[in-house]
């Protein structure tokens, strides 16, 4: 069942059950390490929360907080993107809120309903009151709080950042949709299909106006299917746009690489500092791209709306959050969660070696590089056999 019908259902048929959604959300349930938590403060949205933290947490500690999306659960979410696993190798706390089906037919997320998406109201209160628990019970630096969701969890994501700004030092939107473009299903369904461009001062308004926040404002990553059908890529612009006003920065993009072989542009601050990126993954329907990581790991499993694309965004997105360079302080241990993986051959090791020390050449990722085009095929090749330690 497509967005477009959930949505349309929302209001008018709230118990009809998404017949395959929601046997892909309920199979996944016995398969996710997440625990429910109850009483965990004001819940003017009606919404469950579950959540994870691992037994090793990196300093200063991190929460992550990820929205599914319609016709999932939870721990359907978890187990398809794969975030309880990077939680476990990269020693963050996880917590994933989750629509009922009482105030949604289909679970989507109210992203549009003026009363779930003001700041204090409704399912955006409920959200920020899981993360106040979360920082409270676990000692959560407020300084590392993320958030990210797909489809309906990406336009929720889109209001979160709008809505509690102060609270979250980056986000990143899959398949979603940018803040205050809807207050009513005509609107979101256009939004959805077409994606009125607006203008990037508007777009920036819609956000100044939800809170009294003035910046510094959240990162922002973007991720968007070319080929989606349920919501228009052309969202992943007006996103994009909408936050590169708020950070005031330039139109034109300052990078263009290739990641994984899907293109991504990237804009950053006198610092060098990456603020707003944004990933189109050519060809791929409506849904959370899936694939091996830098590590050569994979994190979660294809599913409805969870799709094989050759890229992992889950990885890349936490990395983008600055979540994966932790290693864990165990002198004279075995490795950490963050160093646990299967021995490789020197081949694929090179091999990736290679290709990312081409991408480094050939990605000018500071504002000091932007000219240093040209590279030296020797020093490459020097620098992979290098890191994969085949020359000292």
């Amino acid at each position: 069942m497509s967005l477009a019908k959930n949505l349309a259902l929302l209001r008018h048929l709230p118990k009809v059950d998404g017949l395959r959604l929601a046997e892909f959300g309920r199979s996944a349930d016995v398969s996710s390490p997440l625990e429910e938590v109850t009483g965990f403060g004001d819940n003017p949205g009606n919404l469950r929360m579950f959540a994870f933290v691992p037994a090793q947490l990196q300093k200063p500690r991190a929460l992550v907080v990820v929205l599914h999306g319609c016709g999932q659960t939870a721990a359907a979410y978890d187990l398809g993107a794969g975030w309880s696993t990077l939680a476990k190798h990269y020693g963050f706390a996880l917590v994933m809120p989750e629509q009922q089906r009482v105030n949604n037919g289909n679970t989507c997320f109210n992203w549009f309903n003026p009363e779930d998406t003001a700041r204090d109201g409704g399912e955006a209160r409920s959200i920020r009151e899981m993360i106040a628990h979360m920082a409270e019970a676990h000692r959560i630096d407020p300084k590392r709080v993320f958030i990210t969701g797909l489809s309906a969890g990406g336009g929720m994501t889109s209001v979160m950042l709008a809505t509690y700004p102060e609270v979250f030092a980056a986000g990143a939107v899959i398949a979603g949709l940018p803040y205050g473009i809807a207050s009513n299903l005509r609107e979101a369904l256009d939004g959805m299909f077409h994606s009125p461009q607006r203008p990037e001062r508007e777009l920036g308004d819609f956000v100044r106006r939800a809170s009294n926040h003035r910046g510094p404002w959240p990162k922002m990553s973007v991720w968007h299917g070319s080929a989606d059908r349920t919501v228009n890529p052309g969202n992943a612009s007006e996103i994009v746009k909408q936050w590169l006003d708020l950070h005031d920065l330039p139109a034109v993009p300052m990078a263009e690489t290739i990641v994984d072989g899907y293109p991504r542009q990237a804009w950053w601050n006198k610092d060098g500092e990456t603020l707003v990126e944004s990933y189109a993954i050519t060809d791929m329907a409506h849904g959370t791209p899936l694939g091996l990581a830098d590590n050569d790991q994979r994190y979660g499993i294809e599913g409805a709306f969870l799709i094989e694309a050759g890229i992992s965004s889950s990885y890349n997105i936490a990395k983008f959050f600055g979540l994966t360079g932790w290693i864990p302080d165990a002198a004279g241990k075995k490795a950490g969660p963050g160093t646990s993986k299967p021995a490789l051959s020197p081949a694929p090791h090179l091999a990736r070696s290679i290709r990312a020390a081409v991408a480094v050449a050939e990605e000018p990722a500071e504002p000091k590089r932007a000219a240093a085009r040209g590279f030296d095929l020797g020093q490459i090749i020097t620098r992979a056999l290098t890191a994969a330690g085949l020359m000292k």
